[in-house]
Parts: C-alpha cells; sequence; structure tokens
C-alpha cells in the first residue's frame, strides 16, 4: 500500500516568532549552523548534561566536538522555548535504538522531536503527540551509489534509480536514503530494519513510501512525507506520523545561517 504523499511546495525558512506555539496539528522543523563562535560553543556546553559533555569529549577531531556541543545546545533551546523551561533543566530519555525523548513527557499533547546534522548543518522536527523523523545528507560525488543502491534498495526501487538520467542518479539516491532513514527514525529503528523493506520513491516532490513487507499493511497509510530543502548541496527528508498536519520551517537565529 501506498502512503499518500505531500506534495505542497516547501515553506521557506523563516525567523521564529518570540513566543513559541506548538499546535496538536503542527510540525515545526527548524535549521541551525553549526558553526558558531567560541563563545556561544561555550555557553551551549554549559547547558549539556554531564552524560552529554562525557560524550562530547570521546569525539577525536575538534570540529566534530563543537559540533555536537552545538547540536545538543541548540535542541536544548528549541525544546526549552516551547516547554517554557530553561534548556539545562531538561532531562533526556532513549529508545532501545538510541531514539531520544524528553524524560517525563506523556501523554496525548506530548512533544516528540527527531535530529539530524549532516557537514555544519542540522535540522530538528518537533511535533505534539505524534511520532516524526528527520534526516539530512550532504550531497557526496564520492560514493559509489549504484553499488550501495543495489546491496541496501529494493528492486523497484532500483530499477527507479536506473530509469533517471546518469546525471540525476546520485541526488535522487541522496533523496531515498533520507526518505527510508527519516521514517525508520520515526519508528524508532534506525538503521536496525532492512533498507531493502522500505520502497520510496527517488523521484523529486515525491516523498512517498511503501514499506513493501511489513506484517502490517496498513503500516504505510500511518505515515505522511515531506521533501524538505536545507540548502543547495543537500538534500532531507521529513516523516510524520498522521496527517492533517502544517509544516513550518524556522531558522535557528545566527549570522552565519546557510541560504537556500
Amino acid at each position: 500500500m501506498k502512503a499518500a504523499p505531500i506534495t505542497s511546495p516547501v515553506p521557506p525558512w523563516r525567523s521564529p516568532p518570540e513566543t513559541l506555539v506548538l499546535g496538536l496539528d503542527e510540525v515545526h522543523v527548524w535549521r541551525a549552523n553549526l558553526d558558531q563562535t567560541p563563545s556561544q560553543i561555550q555557553s551551549f556546553r554549559h547547558n549539556l548534561a554531564t552524560d552529554e559533555q562525557a560524550r562530547a569529549e570521546r569525539f577525536h577531531f575538534e570540529r566534530d566536538r563543537e559540533h555536537f556541543i552545538v547540536a545538543r545546545g541548540v535542541l536544548r533551546a528549541i525544546l526549552g522555548g516551547y516547554l517554557k523551561r530553561a534548556p539545562e533543566g531538561l532531562s533526556f530519555c532513549y529508545g532501545s535504538h538510541g531514539k531520544p525523548a524528553l524524560a517525563g513527557e506523556s501523554g496525548g499533547d506530548a512533544i516528540r522531536f527527531n535530529v539530524s546534522h549532516s557537514h555544519g548543518i542540522a535540522l530538528y522536527a518537533v511535533t505534539r503527540g505524534r511520532e516524526v523523523g528527520v534526516d539530512l545528507e550532504r550531497i557526496r560525488f564520492n560514493l559509489a551509489v549504484a553499488e550501495i543502491a543495489e546491496r541496501f534498495f529494493s528492486r523497484r526501487e532500483v530499477a527507479m534509480l536506473r530509469t533517471l538520467p546518469t546525471e540525476e542518479q546520485r541526488e535522487a539516491f541522496f533523496r531515498s536514503w533520507t526518505r527510508k532513514e527519516a521514517y525508520l527514525k520515526a519508528r524508532g529503528e534506525g538503521l536496525s530494519s532492512p533498507l531493502d523493506q522500505i520502497d520510496v520513491s527517488p523521484a523529486s516532490g515525491k516523498p512517498d513510501a511503501v514499506p513493501g513487507t511489513q506484517p502490517d499493511s496498513s503500516e504505510a497509510s500511518r505515515w505522511t512525507f515531506q521533501e524538505l530543502a536545507p540548502a543547495p548541496g543537500y538534500v532531507a527528508a521529513l516523516a510524520v506520523e498522521g496527517h492533517g498536519w502544517r509544516l513550518a520551517c524556522w531558522q535557528w537565529p545566527d549570522p552565519g545561517q546557510p541560504s537556500v
């Protein structure tokens, strides 16, 4: 069964309102630049929990360590804005495959979120009372995408990729990859499930998903999908549980925001 795709245009990245309000029928996606000033990085570091600071110190390269600190610091600031709580006062718990959630948040209006970052840009998807997954990838030219698709994609997806002109196949591969991973992250499974069991279209603007070998044939109809436009040279996808939600895209305020 094929899930109904969202074909509406991607909203522009706007400055967020002073007061954050997140309705039950809304999904907010934030974009942030992870390259920040030393003083801002230090400020974010102070808001991290002990386990987050320890995790940051395990990164071998300083740039990776700083990006992790900023990514977690921005996440805390965003969630704190919705909850009207200090960023350093938030606590997280983790699912069996590592998906983070707010500790103590439960009920039909509980905030759910997901994060993805790649090469200096981060995306944060935030909802209430529904699962959400987001994935972001920079288009890389050092990957043998045809061979990777043959190994990890379904036969239908490989066939669809082959119908595209050679110059379009690389971007289409990353569109498929982000849609698959966004869906699995929304389900809290990460890459623990076989990628070839999830059919997605590589076409631009058609982020439909077909969980082809799921035991529940109605699984696909539970989800809606949205293609995102994070920045030139990047692709991203959003997977959201349910239907009838509205999307807003916010730019985390900083002077070095990427252009679209």
